[in-house]
């Protein structure tokens, strides 16, 4: 594995963030002592905002339907011919820029006497490195990952690391419970130190990655503790200096990459209520109970390329939009397809309404009221002919399809609709029907990268294909 760590990140550019990081940062790879764990934690939590919200983001997007490659490094994306050194860089956000940062701040932490919630915190930032990680790569170093002595990180089972990452997230939710070894003020630029918020973040996690491995009964136990309201989300924060403006503002805008990449023709088509422009009018979720024209509004505009990330004002994009990263929507959708799956259908229509009662009140949008409608559905709406049953599948089918295509366009441009194509691939009744750009299989992982080949002799040999399922999805 690499022997250089970049312990600080100094500057977004296209993937990092300046001003979230004080000006008496230390950014000495090869003396990293000489930074407080203070500036450190800044550094992970920086790095977890490039590895949740960049260019790892954008990609899976392409796998999963999201955005259409079409010229450049991203034509080669929607194409799926990708190569090792494709992903140099996107490892790197995770294990130095996130992983290493964190358990760098840990070790200082306690070096200084420190404890509770600053190190749960970090336990937190680690297991969000490794859970993602583990969820595109499939088997990654775990116990050894991100400790520069060992030049040779051992990889471990996928299914083993899910294991693992619950009992890290236990240990970070026994230290969050202590409310006491807080970090420095303004150093946690997520919460500022709230170990209520961090707590429901472990606990969202733990439902997440319980949902990866289909273990959907402590999915639910977990997503009852988890993300309780909108100011407990995790997101990215930004401004509207350039340097630490929205990536997604960054890649659109300022770097004008839209002739590069655009939003899919079947995500428009599943959210653009205009049947004259929608390119598949057919496919519109909308319905009598359902109006998508602010969310669509708030998600997109178009030019004469084609469909982008809104980064006008109050856009899903804007210059100074908070970007998700673990959020109250998730943990609400978590609870409607596990209390779905292992409580039947009345369970699930209920958990499902709840989200749609707080959508109903604008949810997570910036949209004109006017233009959100998202009344309550009864059992008779997923009956066969019913509203959201119109083609005769069983009732039970045609709720869960509504809600993993509900969890597909909330989850628009995040890593969890990746996973949650590749979870659902073999429910073809129900799951959302992203078709593959090419050929007849979808991605199914993220292939390890070049520098991890030369320079880690514990890296899978032969390596595993981009459509070879990962453990968990076999």
């Amino acid at each position: 594995m690499l022997k250089k760590y970049l312990y600080i990140l100094g500057t977004f550019a296209l993937f990092a963030c300046d001003s979230l990081v004080g000006e008496d940062t230390n950014i000495d790879p090869n003396n990293p002592t000489t930074a407080p764990y203070s500036n450190v934690l800044t550094g992970a939590e920086v790095g977890n905002i490039i590895l949740q919200t960049g260019e790892t983001a954008r990609r899976s997007g392409i796998f999963s339907g999201y955005y259409t490659g079409i010229d450049r490094q991203y034509e080669g994306f929607n194409s799926y011919t990708v190569t090792t050194s494709d992903f140099d860089n996107i490892w790197d956000d995770a294990f130095v820029n996130t992983l290493r940062n964190a358990k760098v701040t840990q070790a200082l932490a306690e070096e200084e006497g420190i404890q509770g919630v600053t190190i749960g915190i970090t336990q937190v930032l680690q297991a969000l490195a490794l859970g993602t990680s583990t969820s595109l790569y499939g088997d990654i170093p775990f116990d050894e990952a991100g400790d520069i002595e060992f030049e040779n990180p051992e990889y471990e089972d996928q299914l083993v690391v899910y294991d693992k990452l619950q009992m890290l997230l236990d240990d970070a939710i026994v230290n969050l419970n202590t409310g006491t070894g807080l970090p420095t003020s303004g150093s946690d630029i997520y919460f500022d130190g709230n170990n209520v918020s961090w707590l429901e973040v472990a606990y969202t996690l733990k439902a997440r990655y319980y949902m990866h491995a289909k273990d959907y009964a402590n999915a639910l136990a977990s997503a009852q503790q988890g993300i309780s309201n909108l100011e407990s989300s995790m997101m990215a924060p930004h401004g509207t200096a350039e340097d630490d403006s929205n990536l997604t503002y960054q890649l659109f805008d300022v770097q004008s990459r839209g002739s590069d990449i655009v939003v899919s023709d079947f995500v428009i088509s599943l959210m653009n209520p205009d049947g004259a422009i929608n390119p598949n009018p057919m496919m519109y979720r909308g319905n009598a109970k359902t109006d998508e024209t602010g969310r669509y509004n708030y998600y997109f505009i178009s030019d004469e390329i084609g469909y982008q990330p809104n980064t006008n004002p109050d856009g899903w994009a804007a210059q100074d939009a908070s970007a998700p990263i673990v959020t109250y929507e998730e943990n609400l959708l978590i609870i409607a397809e596990a209390s779905f799956r292992t409580g039947g259908f009345d369970d699930g229509l209920t958990a499902l309404n709840e989200y749609r009662a707080f959508m109903n009140g604008g949810g997570y949008m910036i949209a004109d009221p006017a233009d959100v409608t998202y009344e309550a559905y009864v059992e008779a709406d997923f009956q066969s002919g019913g509203i959201e049953n119109p083609d005769g599948i069983s009732q039970d089918d045609a709720l869960l399809r509504e809600i993993l295509e509900e969890r597909y366009v909330t989850l628009f441009g995040q890593i969890e609709g990746f996973n949650d194509t590749r979870r659902t691939y073999n429910e073809s009744v129900v799951r959302v029907p992203v078709q593959p750009n090419t050929g007849d299989d979808l991605p199914q992982r993220f292939i390890y990268p070049q520098s991890e080949i030369d320079r880690n002799s514990s890296t899978p040999d032969p390596i595993p294909g981009i459509f070879e399922p990962t453990p968990v999805n076999q």
